[in-house]
């Protein structure tokens, strides 16, 4: 399993992209697209046209506004260049209406040469090739389904918070796995509604029995501190403040 960081900030951060995560595992995997991660994907290497499946762990736009300029990309590519695989959505309550609506309204998404599916997503685990993804459902926002995955492939886990605040439930995700990719939007000593902050990190990081920390998603206030310091100080073990384009073997 390889994990790539396409984006480690937020829509406002000036030197980061939002988020979005490239994840080799039998699998191509994306998770979550946000403003600017596009890009990166390309800088990383990866070939655009082999992505068959984008795992959305919520509908806030700096998780997936680069869809629109990828999926206009790919009916293009397929319209005039080349071929490329079917493409499965996958997300929390609302994902098939809002994909849907998009690509019925937005100019010349219809014509796509290649299927498009949509899977909405229970605390059920399902397996994409020999890899078994585990959606659980976390506290983010009020009224807004947001979802953290489980992937599992071979004899390693890795867990994805997307937007979280601390509960039981992102506790139960991420527990004994290999590496925990956490939302670090603030500082301990600067918190902020609807995410952690790198106390609470180290916090999850402890409480779920995780062997390795990987800390993302920073708002520009997150980057004055130190959050691995801050994490570190109930967490005992590795831990990594992530970056764009950083690239993590398990």
């Amino acid at each position: 399993m390889r994990l790539t960081i396409l984006g480690s900030g937020t829509n406002i951060h000036q030197t980061r992209a939002a988020s979005g995560y490239f994840l080799r595992t039998d699998q191509p995997l994306l998770l979550d697209f946000g403003p600017r991660t596009l890009m990166n994907l390309l800088k990383a290497g990866v070939d655009r046209h082999s992505i068959t499946h984008i795992l959305f762990s919520h509908y806030h736009a700096d998780h997936f506004a680069d869809f629109i300029p990828f999926f206009f990309d790919a009916v293009f590519y397929s319209n005039h260049l080349g071929t490329r695989p079917d493409l499965t959505l996958i997300g929390p309550r609302g994902t098939k209406a809002l994909f849907r609506t998009l690509i019925q309204t937005l100019p010349g998404f219809i014509k796509a040469r290649f299927a498009v599916r949509f899977k909405e997503v229970s605390d059920r685990s399902f397996i994409i090739g020999r890899t078994k993804i585990s959606p659980r459902t976390v506290v983010h926002s009020p009224n807004l389904h947001s979802v953290g995955y489980r992937i599992e492939y071979g004899n390693k886990a890795l867990a994805y918070s997307g937007d979280a605040q601390y509960c039981d439930s992102l506790i139960r995700l991420c527990s004994d796995v290999d590496l925990a990719l956490l939302d670090c939007s603030f500082p301990a000593n600067k918190p902020g509604l609807g995410h952690l902050h790198a106390g609470e990190c180290g916090l999850v990081a402890k409480e779920a029995g995780v062997t390795r920390l990987v800390l993302s998603h920073f708002y520009p206030i997150a980057d004055r501190y130190n959050v691995q310091e801050q994490a570190g100080e109930t967490f005992g073990g590795k831990i990594v403040a992530g970056k764009d384009l950083m690239t993590v073997k398990l």
